[in-house]
């Protein structure tokens, strides 16, 4: 007997040891997402992808499937608390999507405009972020960076460098390299790491390589990110 949730008003079947949003983008429901990526287990850094379930707010990334459970997504309480964490993201950083290179490849722009973010609300904290171009081939703009962890997990997790890691606590809580100099020159990371190519957001570029895509042909302008073929986190 297939087991099922029910999602705004949907069933969605699942699997046993499949969580909400990992069933839900399975079936094609598209649930807003930024640090669930399906080569890691999920931890909920974002809450991006928060659902109400039981009648609580919690992470459907986190958040076992179960047969009879009862989510509300896209009602306007939990769009609005997601739409809130969103404007911190941006505000907690430096983010000038015009100039940025990730521009129409940026999941956290992407998901801005599906969640219709038209003004950041709260007030910009414009941080003092380095810029690290000592890398060859590799430049890293910390002033994007969102915490996500999935550099650090894969970087740990899949190419076995441990190059980057995050360091301290709070609103102080920074992405950081591991190198004494604290310098991307200084370790062993090769442009071919999963590290590379995991940033949802513009934090690690490629050199050299800048715009090869224009504007206006990127992924995210070509069709928004709830229109893309289901995915698991």
């Amino acid at each position: 007997m297939t087991k099922t949730f029910t999602l705004d008003g949907r069933e969605v079947p699942f699997t046993d040891g499949q969580t909400v949003l990992q069933a839900a983008l399975d079936e094609g429901v598209y649930v807003p997402h930024l640090c669930a990526h399906p080569e890691f287990k999920p931890h909920g850094s974002c809450r991006v992808c928060t659902v109400k379930a039981g009648g609580r707010m919690t992470a459907s990334c986190t958040l076992p499937a179960q047969d009879g459970l009862v989510i509300e997504s896209e009602t306007e309480e939990v769009r609005e608390l997601r739409r809130e964490l969103v404007q911190l993201l941006f505000v907690e950083g430096n983010h000038f999507c015009p100039s940025c290179e990730k521009s129409g490849d940026c999941k956290l722009q992407a998901v801005g405009y599906q969640l219709e973010v038209k003004t950041l609300h709260f007030t910009q904290l414009f941080p003092d972020r380095p810029v690290d171009a000592s890398h060859p081939d590799l430049l890293l703009d910390f002033n994007r960076c969102i915490l996500c962890e999935l550099c650090v997990r894969a970087s740990s997790e899949i190419d076995g460098r441990n190059v980057f890691a995050l360091s301290g606590r709070g609103i102080g809580k920074h992405l950081i390299v591991n190198a004494e100099s604290g310098k991307l020159a200084d370790t062993s990371i090769a442009v071919t790491d999963t590290a590379v190519a995991v940033c949802p957001v513009g934090v690690i570029l490629k050199k050299g390589r800048g715009f090869a895509v224009p504007i206006g042909q990127r992924t995210y302008d070509l069709a928004p990110i709830d229109a893309l073929p289901p995915r698991k986190p």
